[in-house]
């Protein structure tokens, strides 16, 4: 009895199904249709799954063309490691050897061409820290500058005529063979 129930139950859904692709092939609302009429024992299913199972298979939008171009950029064959280790070890990817590496005249250390040597901008930056010290301790705070040139001399140095107008910061220490 339930095999002959099963039977009758995939028949009537298979039914409807074919009626609802005939309905919308012609362009006509499955709702205003007539529905299939079956007699039968109460082994059939009820209305509500019936519904359920139109919602299901038919969405609530009819499919567009925005659909199918999500699909256009998805990967149609995968790639082989052989081509993948290729891409990802490629020539243009390894380290390039620098070529334009050479010795500073000053110092000796390694830097390359056309760039101030790190070792020597370290002392200069140092040397130049100092020397803003100094100014800061004579003018006795950051907004206090006068609106003159500033001229720094160090040890054994003595101002010249154009320094005249100018403010002298001194150093106590040799000048060094650099700082010009």
């Amino acid at each position: 009895m339930m095999n002959l129930g099963a039977l009758v139950h995939s028949l009537r859904c298979s039914l409807l199904h074919i009626e609802s692709r005939l309905l919308q092939a012609a362009g006509l609302d499955a709702h205003l249709a007539p529905a299939l009429a079956v007699s039968g024992p109460s082994l059939l299913p009820q209305l509500d799954r019936e519904d359920e199972l139109e919602e299901q298979q038919s969405p609530e939008q009819p499919p567009g063309l925005l659909d199918s171009i999500l699909w256009m950029a998805a990967p149609k064959k995968r790639r082989t490691i052989e081509i993948n280790r290729t891409r990802r070890r490629a020539d243009n990817k390894l380290l390039k050897v620098k070529t334009n590496i050479e010795p500073c005249l000053e110092c000796g250390h390694l830097k390359q061409k056309h760039i101030m040597c790190g070792f020597c901008y370290a002392k200069v930056s140092k040397e130049t820290a100092l020397i803003r010290q100094r100014i800061n301790a004579m003018e006795g705070g950051p907004l206090r500058a006068p609106a003159m040139e500033t001229v720094v001399l160090y040890e054994g140095e003595t101002p010249s005529q154009q320094d005249k107008d100018k403010r002298i910061v001194e150093r106590p220490r040799k000048r060094p063979a650099w700082f010009s």
